[in-house]
């Protein structure tokens, strides 16, 4: 709710707007756990607010720690049964740096792309979630790190679903997320992600935000990267780039390229060339990842030394880029592998034709053959 909504709401019930400001103050603080807390309110409002409104959409979380509780999932179980996943993840201070707690977060529940590194793509897709159901994810992270003294510092939209596919819900969350009144997080410390939705992409140009864009491109040539992100046949993938390029110059903010490692099959010195010429120039900056074990997928991650070396092709072209360490991969939380305990095991006989189906149509992908492969379920043409 925004600060004009319940004002208008308090004014309605012959009551000082004000009172407004009193609600979200509670609703945003970390040790507020309902209506009846707010003290600063008569009792009876406080009744009215608690018939009239949800104090959170979430009816329950289970929480699984990885990596020495530096990495904590947290499955979230909300008021219609659906399921989410969002990622909580610690970084100590060190010499250099400043400590960091990053939450990753989802914007749907499922997903249509259907990447086939990914385990949330193999659930298909659920639904949008609404603004408050992706907000509520932050609102309980915060009232955990509350509890150990710490704070949120940063949030990436990457966990289940495509952002700019439930834009609108996107960016009433960035707004809630980056108003003063509200949580207050500065919006250079928020990033959305997309893997590639070029409208979408457009769309945030003209509104100029001054959050960090993320592209998943995992691959610079066409024919690899319908394979890898299906939405390539619908938006190729130097039209998103050129999407993005245009975002940076507008808003002056560089772009996010991420690209998960596949080892035989994104990692060669043809991709890597592919890769530099796509890029060069741009106002960008390259994270190479590499793949989390997912179930169901013939491909491994590319070994460290293969990576490696893509970097410094990409360096010689003056992109800067960083090899990110996987977190969380013993409970299911690392990049690609949200839902991946929930996505299930499919009969012996369907993974065996999936895994052919992918091996065949990487092979020709590397051989320059595009796929005719229809649209993710969700995608219109």
């Amino acid at each position: 709710m925004t600060l004009e909504f319940l004002e208008a709401w308090f004014r309605r019930r012959d009551e000082p707007a004000f009172r407004a400001r009193q609600v979200l103050d509670a609703v945003w603080r970390a040790d507020s756990r309902d209506f009846d807390a707010i003290s600063t309110l008569p009792s009876q409002t406080r009744v009215d607010l608690d018939r009239a409104f949800r104090w959170g959409t979430v009816a329950d979380t289970e929480l699984t720690l990885a990596d020495g509780g530096r990495t904590e999932k947290a499955l979230h179980r909300l008021d219609d049964g659906a399921l989410i996943e969002s990622v909580l993840m610690h970084y100590p201070a060190g010499p250099d740096r400043r400590e960091r707690n990053t939450l990753c977060i989802s914007s749907q529940a499922g997903c249509a792309v259907g990447c086939p590194f990914c385990a949330t793509g193999e659930l298909g897709f659920g639904r949008d979630l609404q603004t408050a159901e992706i907000l509520d994810q932050v609102r309980s992270a915060a009232r955990r790190l509350a509890t150990r003294g710490r704070r949120l510092t940063n949030i990436v939209f990457m966990g289940m679903g495509e952002p700019l596919l439930n834009l609108d819900r996107v960016l009433e969350s960035v707004a809630a997320l980056n108003d003063p009144g509200r949580f207050g997080l500065g919006a250079r410390h928020i990033t959305v992600s997309t893997s590639g939705v070029v409208p979408g992409i457009r769309r945030l140009t003209a509104l100029g935000p001054q959050f960090t864009l993320a592209v998943s491109l995992h691959a610079a040539r066409d024919p690899l990267r319908d394979v890898l992100v299906p939405l390539n046949r619908r938006w190729p993938v130097a039209e998103v780039v050129a999407a993005a390029r245009e975002h940076a110059a507008t808003t002056g903010r560089r772009i996010s390229y991420e690209v998960t490692m596949i080892e035989g099959v994104n990692d060669t010195e043809l991709d890597a060339d592919a890769m530099a010429v796509l890029l060069r120039g741009t106002l960008a900056h390259v994270n190479l990842i590499p793949m989390n074990p997912v179930a169901h997928t013939p491909w491994s991650a590319s070994p460290m030394a293969a990576i490696e070396r893509f970097a410094e092709r990409l360096r010689r072209d003056g992109l800067p880029v960083t090899i990110r360490r996987n977190r969380g991969q013993e409970v299911g939380a690392a990049c690609g592998q949200l839902a991946a305990d929930r996505a299930g095991a499919p009969p012996v006989a369907a993974v065996a034709r999936r895994r052919a189906l992918l091996e065949t149509s990487s092979a020709a992908a590397l051989r320059g053959e595009r796929s005719s492969e229809a649209l993710p379920v969700g995608v219109d043409a």
